[in-house]
């Protein structure tokens, strides 16, 4: 298809329509326009044109016609032979000068063009306009189509070319999109490493304990927005931890021990309205409260369901800044325990990954182990797990599986080992399931401590752990084996009624 612009392709379909108008409105007596001499020239030299075929071979009855004429014809010249001879008569027929049997190669002057349309029938007329109306007709669907082909062709390139600059913009979006974050990766990687929250080790980057301690941060405080006032205050440090005397503020730090009654007093005796830095005095420990934890926690298959894990190593780390926070120089332990236990740092315990079976008598005594060296004057213990005891140590140190009623008996052992360590406090959390199974064999485990058994579900465990480190009581559901049940109420008599329904009433 040769390549045309648009406003060619239509101008010459303009041309055509002119050249189609003039075509059925010739007069074929006359001699055409000569804007259509090339159509003409082209219908008349077609090889299947009816006066381009040979005239069909006479019939049987035609030829003995023409027999019987020329007897006849014979018998006349025959016998007027005295006459004068017979003039050459009318021709034979009509014949049309391009009637020849091969075309191929031929071209017709208007000057023939002209006799030869003389020569034409109505009827080769009428066929001669029919077939240079089709031949422009032709042409010109001919020229729409390669200018539709075009204009297809032309929206298909504009939209290549959208979609090319829409990929390179894209594509520079994104190289700055990368450029952007890789500047700031190497930024904020700059900053924890000067702050010490990543080191690099091996061309990687690793989680340092400073910033583990100040993820746990965060959740202390989010869990803390969830306890009551009291309990909160408690962990911020109002509560007594030792033995304190009455001196001057040094520090700002030291303003939660404030001596508000004689601070005012003391800026009354100067003269002086408000209470100011020479005027405050606080309450300074003297002695403190050495405290030992230990939290253990179930590592096994089934607390990677339902988020447990995740929800047990947030819970702990809560914990762990807050008995940080309120005893400096506290002890803390963490025990990770599935078949074996693990002692674990901050880093170790924010890593750690669900493992095998629960083997809560090998936790009970390394918690034993713990706590019996340990010279604290407080020493508690918090047991999170989701399940029964599964595995127990044998007497030859190997791990065994698959017998519960020993794996609970074995760490029923434990407890009561762990349970001659005093002065101890120990809580067992049992996370809520769907087997009633597993709160029989927790309470038996939290009963043998001489502890108690709370249950609770995941996203509560930070709540309950941080309300038993402050000594509360408030929990979702708590099971205290120390203390006995409370014994039955009598009937009461009918004055008692009467009293407790004037009480109702106001009265």
């Amino acid at each position: 298809m040769s390549q045309k612009s648009d406003e060619e392709v239509a101008r010459q379909i303009a041309e055509l329509e002119e050249r189609l108008r003039s075509a059925r409105s010739i007069d074929w007596s006359r001699m055409p326009p000569s804007d259509l001499l090339d159509d003409i020239r082209s219908a008349l030299l077609l090889p299947d044109a009816s006066w381009n075929q040979p005239p069909p071979r006479p019939g049987i009855f035609a030829r003995l016609r023409a027999a019987f004429a020329r007897f006849f014809a014979w018998l006349r010249r025959l016998f007027s032979r005295s006459k004068a001879p017979a003039s050459a008569g009318s021709p034979r027929g009509r014949t049309i000068p391009i009637a020849v049997p091969s075309l191929a190669g031929r071209a017709i002057g208007p000057s023939e063009i002209g006799e030869t349309l003389a020569r034409l029938s109505p009827a080769e007329r009428n066929e001669l306009s029919d077939s240079v109306s089709g031949s422009l007709r032709a042409r010109e669907r001919s020229l729409e189509r390669e200018a539709e082909a075009k204009r297809r062709e032309a929206e298909a390139q504009r939209r290549r070319l959208e979609a090319e600059r829409d990929e390179a913009r894209r594509r520079a979006e994104s190289e700055t999109e990368a450029r952007v974050r890789a500047g700031e990766e190497r930024r904020l990687e700059r900053e924890l490493k000067e702050r010490g929250f990543v080191a690099e080790r091996a061309g990687e980057l690793i989680v340092t304990y400073g910033l583990v301690e100040r993820f746990a941060r965060l959740l202390l405080e989010e869990e803390s927005r969830k306890l009551p006032g009291d309990i909160r205050l408690s962990l911020k440090g109002g509560g007594s931890t030792g033995v304190y005397e009455k001196a001057r503020l040094r520090q700002p730090e030291e303003v939660a021990h404030l001596d508000l009654p004689g601070s005012l007093l003391a800026a009354r005796l100067v003269g002086s309205r408000h209470i100011d830095e020479s005027t405050s005095y606080i309450y300074r420990e003297v002695t403190s409260e050495r405290v030992h934890v230990v939290l253990a926690f179930d590592r096994s298959g089934s607390m990677a369901e339902s988020g447990k894990l995740e929800a047990a190593k947030k819970a702990l780390l809560a914990l762990y800044v807050a008995v940080r926070r309120r005893y400096p120089d506290a002890t803390v332990d963490l025990l990770a325990f599935d078949n074996d236990v693990q002692v674990l740092d901050l880093v170790e315990l924010w890593e750690c990954r669900p493992g095998a079976f629960t083997n809560t008598a090998e936790a009970l005594r390394a918690a034993h182990l713990l706590l019996r060296a340990s010279r604290a004057s407080r020493r508690e213990l918090y047991l999170i797990t989701d399940g029964l005891p599964e595995a127990y140590t044998d007497d030859d140190g190997r791990v065994r599986s698959g017998q519960l009623d020993v794996a609970l008996e074995h760490a029923l052992e434990r407890a009561r080992e762990l349970a001659t360590v005093v002065p101890l406090r120990s809580t067992v959390i049992l996370l809520k399931s769907a087997h009633p199974e597993y709160e029989v064999a927790a309470r038996s485990v939290a009963r043998t401590l001489g502890g108690e058994l709370v249950v609770t579900e995941p996203s509560h465990l930070g709540v309950e752990l941080l309300v038993r480190w402050a000594h509360g009581t408030q929990t979702e559901r708590r099971v205290t084996s120390a203390s006995p049940p409370p014994p039955p109420v009598a009937s009461a008599g009918p004055r008692a009624r009467r009293r407790r329904a004037d009480r109702r009433m106001g009265g």
